[in-house]
């Protein structure tokens, strides 16, 4: 596997980040969802086949810590799991259960872990400590929003770290539920220097 890391989307806003030294997933949401729910979408089965050493949770809410998922990563792993997680969604994990890892992530904190940097951010969404999170490999800068809508604190959050702006940035786009619209995405992908923007949750 080469250096840099290969980014997989696992549907809504799970993302899959994996280089030679680790592998790690973003909201995973591989359960299908519930019938007739809009959001439903056909899941490659093979992604819960990877052994994750790192989990990333940017929220609570259903369609970014999904139990069903989680179980089928969580219950069933043999080795140790860091499972890093914004305030609300580090009590719901803490509940079930989990004898892995699971480590509370405000904004500003940093944890680092198999060559990888993750660095928490303030995201501005109806789950008021959400999070977002940047990823850096040394090579690479990685900025996975969570669910976000514009706004400047949370530019701002991001430029601190990443001064001369992300290589690539991972924002939603559907313009629900206090998300960004694909317009304000663009202007935000502007504003914080993102060299790359890839549109997700739509």
């Amino acid at each position: 596997m080469e250096k840099y890391m290969k980014v997989t989307w696992l549907t809504q806003a799970g993302l899959l980040f994996e280089n030679e030294r680790i592998t790690v997933l973003v909201d995973p949401f591989l359960s299908n969802g519930k019938d007739g729910d809009e959001r439903k979408i056909p899941v490659d089965e093979s992604f819960l086949e990877v052994k994750p050493d790192v989990i990333l949770i940017t929220h609570s809410h259903p369609y970014h810590l999904d139990k069903e998922t989680l179980d089928r990563y969580l219950l069933n792993s043999d080795k140790e799991i860091t499972v890093l997680a914004g305030g609300a969604a580090y009590k719901k994990l803490r509940s079930f259960g989990y004898s892995h890892n699971i480590v509370l992530l405000t904004p500003h904190t940093v944890w680092s872990e198999g060559g990888v940097t993750f660095y928490s951010v303030k995201a501005e969404h109806s789950e008021r400590d959400a999070v977002g999170f940047i990823l850096d490999d040394g090579e690479k800068t990685y900025y996975v929003s969570g669910d976000t809508l514009y706004n400047f604190d949370v530019i701002d959050d991001v430029l601190d770290l990443v001064e001369n702006g992300v290589d690539c940035a991972f924002l939603p786009i559907n313009g629900v539920g206090c998300n960004m619209n694909a317009k304000d995405a663009a202007d935000f992908a502007y504003e914080i220097g993102a060299k790359c923007a890839v549109p997700m949750h739509y």
